[in-house]
Parts: C-alpha cells; sequence; structure tokens
C-alpha cells in the first residue's frame, strides 16, 4: 500500500490468484475478507481483476506458447475450476471485469484448435458472466487480427448484455512477443478494448527472444498516436499502468503518471 501511495495512485488492477490460494488455506494475508478490509481501510478502487493459468512458462517464446492461455489440454479442467472460485471473489469485491491471456491463438480459423479455444473462452465467458462479469483477453500473443477472430467466435451464448469477450490492450505486449505493431493492433481491436495498460517495450535484436520491457516513453510505443487512437475510438476505457520489470518500479510508475498526463489532458489519475 505505501507503494502505491508513493506512486501518487489509489486505483489498481488487483491479480485474484492469491486470493483464490489462500481460500485453500483458510484466508491468511491474502484472504478474501482481510484483502477487502484492507482496500477498503487504504481508499483503493479496484478497477479490474486479473487470473493466470495453470502451467505458464514464461522462460522463452516457445515455452510460453506451449503452456500459456486456455491452449494446454491437460490443464482445461483445472483452469475452469480456478475460474469458478475467481468469479465468486471477483464477485465479492464488486467487480465488472476480469482479465487474462487466451494463450496463442492458431492463425487461421480452419484449424480445429482454434475452436476449442474459442469454445472455452466462451465457457469461461459464461462463468464470469452468471455473475455479472465481463472478461477480457490481453493482447500479446497473437496478432491483432488473429484475437479478433477468437473474439468473434467466442462471445458468451447466455450473457450477451455484456458483450462478447474484450480487450485489455497491451501495446508492450506486442512489442515483446514480436506480434506487430501496436498502433495498428489497437486499431483492428478499438471497438473491442474495455481497459489498457501503459506499458513500453524495445524489440529483440535476436529473432525469437524477448523484446525488452523499459519505462513507459522509452521504448517504441508512439504514445501521442496511440492515445489519439484512444480518444477517438475506445474513450471509456481504464488506464492501468504496469511495469514488471526493472529496480525502480515506483519512479518508473510515476514517469508513466506524467506520459498520461501529458498526452490525456484533464485525465484523472489517482
Amino acid at each position: 500500500m505505501s507503494s502505491l501511495k508513493a506512486c501518487g495512485l489509489s486505483a489498481v488492477q488487483l491479480a485474484l490468484d492469491p486470493i483464490r490460494e489462500a481460500s485453500k488455506l483458510g484466508g491468511g494475508p491474502w484472504g478474501l475478507e482481510r484483502t477487502c478490509q484492507i482496500l477498503q481501510d487504504a481508499g483503493i478502487t479496484v478497477l479490474s481483476g486479473m487470473i493466470g493459468t495453470v502451467g505458464e512458462d514464461y522462460t522463452t517464446l516457445e515455452t510460453i506458447r506451449a503452456t500459456g492461455g486456455v491452449r494446454p489440454d491437460r490443464h482445461w479442467q483445472q483452469n475452469l475450476h480456478n475460474a469458478r472460485v475467481s468469479a465468486a471473489i471477483a464477485e465479492a469485491l464488486g467487480l465488472e471485469t476480469v482479465t487474462f491471456h487466451a494463450g496463442f491463438v492458431p492463425h487461421s480459423p480452419d484449424e480445429d484448435e482454434f475452436h476449442v479455444m474459442a469454445h472455452r473462452i466462451a465457457e469461461l465467458g459464461d462463468v464470469f458472466g452468471e455473475r455479472g462479469i465481463a472478461i477480457a483477453l490481453e493482447t500479446g500473443q497473437e496478432p491483432p487480427d488473429g484475437l479478433l477472430a477468437l473474439l468473434e467466435c467466442s462471445t458468451p451464448a447466455m450473457h450477451e448484455e455484456l458483450g462478447s469477450p474484450w480487450v485489455n490492450f497491451d501495446p508492450a505486449n506486442m512489442v515483446l512477443y514480436g506480434s506487430g505493431d501496436p498502433i495498428a493492433g489497437l486499431a483492428t481491436l478499438a471497438s473491442c478494448v474495455r481497459q489498457v495498460h501503459v506499458k513500453d517495450a524495445t524489440p529483440t535484436q535476436t529473432p525469437g527472444r524477448w523484446g525488452s520491457e523499459v519505462p513507459a516513453g522509452t521504448g517504441v510505443v508512439d504514445w501521442r498516436r496511440f492515445f489519439a487512437i484512444l480518444a477517438e475510438q475506445c474513450p471509456d476505457a481504464d488506464l492501468v499502468i504496469e511495469r514488471e520489470a526493472g529496480t525502480a518500479r515506483i519512479e518508473d510508475v510515476r514517469r508513466a503518471v506524467e506520459l498520461i498526463r501529458a498526452h490525456v489532458p484533464g485525465c484523472k489519475v489517482g
């Protein structure tokens, strides 16, 4: 909480997995009741939740391609169970959106695996949708047109009023994975964007390896054009600063706050 205050912020995207794991142990530091009380006492607003999937291995691009998201058959039933628990937690927290990575999407909708993933995402959409919560898929592991095709095939059958699965757009992830230009990607997916990660990166110089995450404003993302598209096509999307690397994260987050203020006049950052 002290780090959040040092950044000058009072709203977060909250990881739900630690709360779910704590529920197995009957509570603890990340138990649901204690977490709710801490957030309330600190005056912190939770904009959305986020969940991971079983067995994700980010060691290399190849390991995450094989293990990420809902794609691996061997983990699907456990992921479905975890989603049901997480949906109950999200409802108790009063959340409207929960995000996650779908995993690497097959390039062609003609592939059987594409439709398996679409069905699983629709099923997760119903798990959260029956509690009035929308899901959003985070960009990064697939080209934008592939993600858009998956979204169009994944509308939860029982809860269409929540919209088809939404997008949590992370421009840095597209650079890190080498999955396309973030500006063109945002233009492609703008109608589906519900939340944005303000994060930056530089591309790899070695094909097949990760790019590098850097402080927002120091990478290759063209923030002037990025925020212009947001203002025009998805002005209601929440902006969530994410910084996963580096040794001066408070300073880097504060830098991102100033980046937002410089490009989005009148935007309330807090």
